[in-house]
């Protein structure tokens, strides 16, 4: 007998796109962005500005979350997330169910899938055999680890696969909705060969047109779309790096939508009248962590002493004076199914001299001296830190701003007494707390501070080998972020904001809280353009 996790009747996927569809005339500033206000096919192209080029759109090879935003309008996963990153939809897949065991999961697929036309095959019918190359290609070349503990695909017919496991994770339907988990024609990967990430032939509903290097990526409708039909007949991803830029170039009517919105440059989208600033709680946080295995930080006394020491409120105001981050109430951010308000009870209250009484209980007493390694993009958090740790305990901080490929290689080898990081991912709360906090990732950037407890493992494990129930696993995680704040091994900053400026003519965008751009989508987005 095997426990079922969805099953979506055709029935139902109708009801779903009428209500959504539904749901016209609302104009909204926060969560949801704009609502549909057509359902009519308005033609135009929609220009997207990206705030960083994007080297490749082979899902193997991918690592910036714009290039996901062009591959994800390019290919198709198994399954996505719902508006609300709650639950899964549909996609590729119109069920799937867990064995008991929870070694294996079941997909039953569409069976009116065409790839697109490419090079190397004419639009071919989409099987379970493409699943099958594409998920193990995923599982075993992927440069990001993206379909971590799949041991292989079987095909059991022409549009069913069983996804077998090396062990119980009730995280891999989370992990099926990564762009790196496209399915991808076999003909055309290995016609291309190491251009195939400039040649991206997917499902999806649209097809790459034309890439201009450092400028922009061109995509046209695909004609032959198993989904609901495109309002759009294209859509233009422009790279413009600098913010004032994308900012002007939204302004001017260069792009319809700008993303990744920051600092001042959202007042400027606030105060013009023609123009939205859409913003909404992320997936992602920023952090301090501090070494828990050598230095003066390996005593919980002096770490619990800088954790009170740390006025989170004065930071995250003078990080974000404009708006676009709140201060944090532990290592899961609120857009998360695992956060719980209890974790602003268990947050240090900031106690500088009640911190100072702390710290002259241990052998550093009067103060010390410590490293901070950070980013340049970080370092205003690091100087405001910084003041506070030698005015409230005499901790002199040395600022070390490191480029990226010498931070992590820093931080993995446990040489950084403290470090300023971020985290963004998926809203199942593995993705926060397994790569920070379990002991099998010390040595890791996630966990380079080495920190181990053994009932948060076992905690940590429990949530994805004895359960797929999303409440049951919300409890074993909340008892793990309970622990973890207990040991004081790191100082959350800020939930960092989602915020995109967007032109009022575009209907249907939905902002979601990782970051992701659909423009047609089975959850229900299908952009326009009101002309």
């Amino acid at each position: 007998m095997k426990k079922k996790i969805w099953r979506l009747a055709l029935l139902s996927m109708i009801i779903t796109m009428v209500l959504a569809a539904c749901s016209s005339g609302e104009n909204s500033t926060e969560n949801k962005g704009t609502e549909n206000e057509s359902s009519s096919n308005s033609g135009g192209v929609l220009n997207i500005g990206l705030s960083s080029n994007a080297a490749t759109l082979d899902p193997t090879l991918y690592t910036g979350v714009y290039e996901s935003q062009i591959m994800r309008s390019i290919a198709d996963t198994l399954i996505v997330y719902d508006k609300d990153l709650q639950s899964f939809v549909p996609s590729l897949a119109t069920e799937w169910e867990a064995a008991d065991d929870m070694m294996s999961y079941t997909f039953k697929l569409r069976d009116d899938v065409h790839f697109q036309p490419g090079e190397y095959q004419d639009g071919r019918l989409m099987t379970a055999e493409d699943v099958k190359y594409s998920l193990e290609r995923s599982a075993n070349k992927s440069a990001q680890n993206r379909l971590s503990g799949v041991a292989g695909v079987e095909v059991v017919s022409e549009f069913e696969v069983v996804i077998h496991l090396v062990a119980p994770n009730s995280a891999l339907l989370a992990m099926l909705t990564d762009q790196g988990n496209i399915i991808i024609p076999k003909e055309e990967v290995e016609g291309w060969g190491d251009q195939f990430g400039a040649h991206l032939v997917g499902t999806g509903p649209f097809m790459l047109k034309e890439w201009k290097t450092d400028q922009q990526v061109d995509l046209v409708k695909h004609e032959n779309y198993w989904g609901e039909e495109p309002n759009l007949d294209g859509v233009t991803y422009k790279f413009i790096s600098d913010q004032s830029m994308m900012t002007n170039a939204l302004r001017s009517g260069d792009i319809d939508i700008a993303t990744d919105i920051k600092g001042q440059n959202r007042e400027v989208i606030e105060r013009d009248e023609n123009l939205e600033l859409l913003s909404t709680p992320g997936l992602s946080i920023t952090y301090l962590d501090m070494n828990y295995k050598q230095g003066p930080t390996a005593n919980p006394k002096v770490r619990e002493a800088i954790s009170k020491a740390t006025n989170i409120d004065e930071i995250v105001q003078g990080v974000h004076q404009w708006g676009g981050g709140t201060p944090a109430y532990g290592p899961l951010p609120k857009s998360s199914w695992g956060y719980d308000q209890s974790f602003e009870s268990l947050r240090p209250e900031y106690n500088p001299e009640e911190a100072k009484k702390i710290l002259d209980e241990t052998e550093y007493a009067g103060g010390f001296e410590i490293d901070l390694y950070v980013l340049e993009t970080r370092q205003n958090y690091a100087t405001i830190f910084q003041n506070q740790m030698k005015k409230n305990l005499n901790i002199d901080v040395n600022i070390k701003v490191s480029e990226w490929g010498t931070l992590t290689e820093t931080i993995s080898k446990n040489n950084a007494p403290m470090n300023i990081g971020g985290w963004s991912w998926y809203p199942d709360p593995y993705f926060f707390l397994n790569p920070r906090f379990h002991s099998d990732q010390v040595g890791s950037n996630g966990n380079g501070k080495a920190y181990t407890n053994e009932k948060v493992d076992q905690l940590l494990d429990r949530a994805v080998s004895e359960t797929v129930d999303q409440e049951e696993r919300a409890k074993l995680y909340q008892e793990a972020v309970t622990e973890i704040l207990n040991d004081y091994a790191t100082i959350e900053f800020d939930y960092l904001d989602i915020a995109t400026g967007i032109n009022p003519k575009v209907k249907g965008f939905n902002l979601s809280p990782d970051g992701t751009i659909s423009v047609v989508s089975p959850n229900g987005v299908n952009i326009s353009i009101e002309e």
